[in-house]
């Protein structure tokens, strides 16, 4: 199928942190409009193949599966594109107390909205947890949600992208220092196996096999883990804490349905 128009709904992963365009070497957390990541490089090879293509990303960082839902769901419904994409609930997985039947059934409401337009809507689980240290812990509970995000996409027809399986998404050269976003590489995996899924040829491939590594000296191992600590864990327990989040005040990157090109060299 040759899309026409694209939508993408979520959180940080979708809004595309930290996966900078060419020509910068970063961006801070006001540049919202920086960043590139999986759904700007799968809308700029759709694009590529369908003249008049158009494309809005209505993903913020930081925000719930119930924020998602009660504000960009609707947007989505209203733009009535042929391809929504919808990832949501990363967020919520990491706070105690979430409940991932409840996430479940919120998210399939929201799906069953999503597919009424006509759309093909295109669902994701998350990466297997079992290598980060603190959120292996709760291992069981993100399994949980992404077995019922399995069920809704067979329910309702949905594409289905299963990060799970993606064994290169468990080195961590595909992440970025704060390691719960990926790098460049993470999403041009990413944004391969979207493309794949959805039957569109791309130069990139998902099945990236890494090259070994050194051995990492303990001590150096320590002194990275307590850098992290210091620099992106306890920023991060502090938002928590007060209530806070990383995309307050922030608007989507691309809000309106509109003509896309992007950059044709990144594909």
């Amino acid at each position: 199928m040759a899309y026409t128009s694209f939508v993408a709904v979520g959180d940080s992963f979708t809004e595309g942190l930290n996966d900078p365009p060419v020509g910068t070497t970063g961006a801070t957390q006001g540049q919202a409009d920086r960043f590139r990541g999986w759904a700007d490089r799968v809308a700029e090879r759709l694009g590529q193949v369908q003249p008049g293509f158009r494309y809005a990303n209505l993903a913020v960082r930081g925000k719930l599966l119930d924020q998602i839902v009660e504000h960009q769901v609707p947007l989505a419904v209203e733009m009535k594109p042929d391809l929504i994409s919808f990832c949501a609930g990363g967020n919520d997985l990491l706070r105690p107390g979430s409940d991932p039947d409840r996430m479940a059934k919120k998210l399939a409401g929201a799906v069953r909205d999503l597919r009424s337009t006509g759309a093909d809507v295109l669902l994701f689980t998350g990466v297997d947890p079992r290598d980060t240290p603190i959120m292996r812990r709760v291992r069981g509970k993100f399994a949980t949600f992404y077995l019922h995000i399995r069920s809704i996409s067979d329910l309702y027809g949905c594409r289905l992208v299963d990060q799970w399986s993606m064994q290169g998404l468990r080195d961590w050269r595909a992440w970025s220092d704060d390691r719960l976003h990926m790098n460049e590489h993470g999403h041009r995996m990413v944004a391969a196996k979207v493309l794949d899924v959805l039957g569109v040829p791309s130069e990139d491939s998902w099945r990236t096999v890494w090259p070994p590594r050194e051995n990492v000296d303990a001590r150096a191992k320590r002194r990275e883990d307590a850098q992290w600590v210091r620099e992106h864990l306890a920023p991060w327990i502090g938002r928590r804490l007060s209530g806070r989040s990383s995309g307050d005040g922030l608007d989507p990157k691309r809000p309106d349905l509109t003509p896309f090109v992007g950059d044709s060299s990144i594909l």
